[in-house]
């Protein structure tokens, strides 16, 4: 069993999360910008937006609240803004767990994620009115209970009229509601260790523990780095999609461990970044590898000024070093970390550290060191442990490990075993204790930085109205932006419908089918395939690794000539 280097994790208490951001008095700063207009949230005015916030949502319905309660759900269906970190804390102000839906969602994939979180209210973003709308009708959730986030519509009432009306009418403040801290707080969208896109559970204890873990970390660190920003508080930028956990946690939970002006863009634009870096003069941002390589081939990278920025982070997917040293190359003094984490874990469980913390030096591919209070094991696939080095799948156990998948009883007992997380990422720790990503050994692909379940791909295909499909399966090939990335491919088996139309046109057909009914990222852009079969082993599990080698076997071949 392998443990953190760093100083013990304290007792988690048993309290609503909600104390850990806004129970001490907060010193006055902006908080928040809105990158587009440029409109700036102080804490005090914040904190009252947020309370007042909580009041609409939680006071009884007879005093002009929405009468939420610890039994309801919040879905969030929307592209960053100010106003989704305010819903966020106003939930776990009054103990009403959110769910976070993803905002490129087709009607199709939002009403899975309706069916999974099934929220009682929604919150949309106006110009997704439409596919919430559509979604909410497939699954029987009321209109009536669907209302827009930030902007206006003309049919919708909006967070801030909720908050104008309860102001307006003086109705009595909602209190902070207690919890305990295992209190569902959240839910949001992985792909697990396989199949269709799961419900995670995440606790205010596991946020909690987290923002602790960070803490510890950053207080560590700082003794080593010596990098100063040359504003106080610093300033960061957000861009990356809130309803994934990577920037949910970045703009709602960690910043509140040290002061932090949050700059929020709506939605990642590779020259809308370089020119917010320059105009906001940023310090601090996040990056995923299909970010940095959209940024060091936009055609303003050469010449942004950089001079603010002293320190990214990188996460939800593995930087190649070549990529992350053409990267590091445009800055100056630029600290560049790296981690280890998924949605199960609230965040994150590793980090790369500076030069000389704990006496060390961050060997090459590292992903870094275990944070406080997580224990991990090397596993192989006879179930015992591996020695320092050997390769196998990574267990954590540790207070962020979520509480399991929402409604599905069965995955939970799956992947959460006997106190400890199965990832599905094959892994090795060596013998300082530095993790390293060797392949994701489950089905899920990362796209982008985004996860894309085959087995939903698949289901899709299977729903073609036409029937043109008898078996199919989907797998990751390369194809994508850097060279460790793998993009889905589809290898069908056609029907005797999909036959009678002609191999050609049925491969037509269903391209514009999947690109109809799911998003961007989640797109055959590794090709498809008509195949006599599909090959499985003889307990009917199917043997995607034989038709990715067939693949890679002719993509070798192609590449010789």
């Amino acid at each position: 069993m392998h443990r953190s280097r760093a100083p013990p994790l304290p007792a988690i208490p048993d309290a609503n999360v909600f104390a850990l951001f806004f129970g001490a008095p907060l010193p006055e700063y902006t908080l928040y910008v809105d990158a587009a207009s440029g409109r700036r949230h102080g804490v005090r005015e914040y904190l009252e937006w947020v309370r007042d916030a909580a009041t609409a949502l939680g006071a009884p319905c007879a005093q002009g609240g929405l009468g939420l309660g610890a039994d309801d759900i919040v879905g969030v269906f929307s592209h960053n803004c100010v106003s989704y970190a305010a819903l966020v804390h106003a939930c776990l102000a009054i103990a009403t767990p959110f769910a976070n839906l993803s905002a490129y969602a087709t009607p199709y994939e939002l009403a899975h994620g309706l069916r999974t979180a099934r929220p009682t209210v929604l919150f949309a973003q106006p110009a997704l009115l439409p596919v919430a709308l559509a979604a909410a009708k497939e699954v029987g959730l009321p209109e009536s209970r669907i209302y827009v986030l930030e902007g206006e519509s003309p049919s919708r009432t909006c967070l801030q009229e909720l908050v104008d009306r309860v102001r307006r009418e003086r109705v009595p403040r909602e209190a902070v509601r207690p919890v305990k801290r295992d209190a569902l707080a959240y839910l949001v969208f992985s792909s697990g260790t396989s199949g269709l896109p799961k419900a995670v559970m995440i606790s205010h204890g596991n946020i909690w523990a987290m923002v602790t873990a960070q803490t510890i970390w950053r207080t560590e660190e700082a003794k080593y780095l010596k990098l100063t920003p040359p504003k106080v508080p610093p300033v960061a930028l957000s861009y990356l999609p809130m309803y994934h956990a990577l920037a949910l946690n970045a703009v709602a939970f960690r910043e509140f461990a040290t002061p932090v002006t949050m700059v929020i863009m709506e939605k990642w634009d590779a020259g809308g970044v370089l020119k917010a870096i320059e105009k906001y003069r940023i310090n601090i941002f996040m990056v995923v590898p299909s970010v940095v390589h959209q940024l060091l081939n936009h055609p303003s990278f050469p010449t942004t000024d950089f001079s603010s920025v002293v320190s990214a982070g990188c996460g939800a997917a593995h930087l190649p070093p070549a990529l992350r040293d053409r990267f590091l190359a445009r800055f100056k003094d630029m600290s560049l970390w790296e981690g280890f984490g998924m949605s199960e874990l609230t965040l994150g469980i590793s980090r790369t550290p500076p030069p000389g913390m704990y006496g060390l030096r961050v060997p090459p591919a590292s992903c870094g060191l275990l944070v406080s209070g997580v224990a991990a094991r090397i596993v192989r696939d006879d179930g015992t442990d591996a020695a320092p080095g050997e390769p196998g799948e990574l267990w954590v156990r540790a207070p962020m490990v979520a509480l399991g998948y929402y409604g599905d009883a069965r995955a939970t007992h799956e992947a959460f075993a006997g106190g400890w997380l199965r990832t599905g990422d094959w892994m090795r720790i060596d013998a300082d204790g530095f993790l390293y990503f060797v392949e994701r050994r489950k089905d899920t692909l990362k796209v982008g930085g985004a996860q894309v379940a085959p087995r939903e791909l698949e289901d899709v295909l299977h729903a073609h109205p036409g029937a043109l499909v008898r078996d199919v399966c989907v797998a990751g090939v390369r194809g994508g932006r850097t060279a460790d990335e793998r993009v889905p491919r589809a290898w069908v088996v056609l029907s005797d419908a999909g036959r009678r139309v002609g191999a050609r046109a049925a491969l037509e057909a269903l391209e514009a089918w999947t690109r109809a009914n799911l998003s961007p990222y989640k797109h055959l852009r590794g090709g498809f395939e008509v195949v006599d079969e599909i090959p499985k082993n003889p307990t009917g599990k199917v043997m995607r690794r034989v038709l990715q080698e067939r693949f890679e076997a002719q993509y070798a071949g192609k590449a010789k000539l």
